[in-house]
């Protein structure tokens, strides 16, 4: 068997449906599907056999990944998580392109499904991270990790003594064997649900907050340090909180067009220092200040009530030099 699809569990029944009818849509056979559940109480399981899924007992997904590739008959392991979606030729694509670049391990494109621009520059700005730290400090979500069999049993699979970021734990030791390679032939769809529950900045932030501590102190073990929850993403926004959504977005693209405008204008007067008046780029520094205060106080609400910060936690400072302007965020 070419592949083995492995999807850790728990209580997905809502999700786990769409991922497997985008799986039996792609035009490639040599695949087996592997659940681990971990214990779910509603029909994950009752699904997954359904489906003619394999089904095996999880547990966190790190341990979850562990037990489906212990059971794997596939050359190559696809880790996905239940809240993904494949494009159309995806499994097709990926098998070929990492036999055709003799790849052991890789990750590709993530896109988001939403509805909000700012979703989708938020996931262009995570895509450009990991493709620019592939020869530095590699890194790819769990839920998006092509490996070999061979390599994955070399390295002795996800390590299960670490409470989270087990998947960049795993890249890490692995690319010390076969390098992490980035897929131009697909991309694949995720949910935002995680953005959603937590705010996509506070969920940006923690994540930035865990790979510093990973770089200074080492691998988290425990949830002393931050709370991870491996189900519970139902949905949090209402009405209010997607009316305010809409407003950033209208407001993001407005200043975009205003940039444009700027640019073209700045290429009229064929004026070099045009860019640097600081009178004429007030009224959109100033917009985009109050813009990004907006969303502080909107998407980190949550962490703000609890920690009853005095002031908001972001603020744009201009700074000149050299006679060129320069932003800088100050806490």
């Amino acid at each position: 068997m070419k592949i083995s699809i492995i999807i850790p569990t728990l209580n997905e029944e809502n999700c786990l449906p769409k991922l497997l009818d985008s799986i039996k849509l792609q035009d490639f056979d040599d695949y087996e599907i592997i659940i681990a559940d971990a214990h779910s109480t509603d029909k994950t399981r009752e699904i997954a056999e359904g489906y003619g899924c394999r089904v095996v007992d999880g547990g966190r997904p790190s341990a979850g990944r562990n037990a489906g590739a212990g059971i794997a008959k596939g050359e190559l392991l696809l880790f996905f998580d239940a809240d993904v979606i494949l494009p159309q030729g995806f499994i097709r694509n990926l098998y070929n392109e990492m036999m055709d670049r003799f790849i052991d391990l890789a990750t590709c494109e993530i896109r988001p499904l939403s509805e909000y621009q700012l979703d989708r520059v938020i996931h262009k700005v995570i895509n450009l991270t990991i493709l620019f730290n592939l020869w530095i400090d590699p890194k790819a979500f769990g839920f998006c990790i092509f490996v070999t069999k061979r390599l994955f049993n070399r390295v002795n699979g996800f390590d299960e003594t670490i409470y989270v970021v087990e998947d960049n734990d795993f890249v890490k030791r692995a690319s010390a064997f076969r390098a992490l390679r980035y897929l131009n032939s697909v991309h694949l769809w995720i949910n935002i649900r995680r953005f959603e529950k937590e705010g996509r900045f506070a969920y940006l932030k923690k994540g930035i907050k865990m790979n510093l501590y990973r770089a200074f102190v080492g691998e988290i073990r425990n949830s002393e340090f931050v709370k991870y929850e491996f189900d519970a993403f139902d949905k949090v926004d209402n009405e209010k909180s997607r009316d305010f959504l809409d407003k950033i977005e209208k407001k993001l693209l407005e200043m975009e067009e205003n940039s444009i405008k700027l640019n073209i204008e700045a290429k009229a007067l064929k004026k070099k220092d045009f860019m640097v008046n600081t009178e004429k780029l007030q009224p959109y520094i100033d917009e985009y200040k109050h813009l990004i205060e907006e969303l502080d106080v909107y998407l980190s609400r949550k962490d703000k009530r609890e920690k009853k910060r005095k002031k908001p936690g972001i603020r744009l400072r201009v700074l000149k030099k050299n006679d060129r302007l320069f932003y800088a965020y100050a806490c």
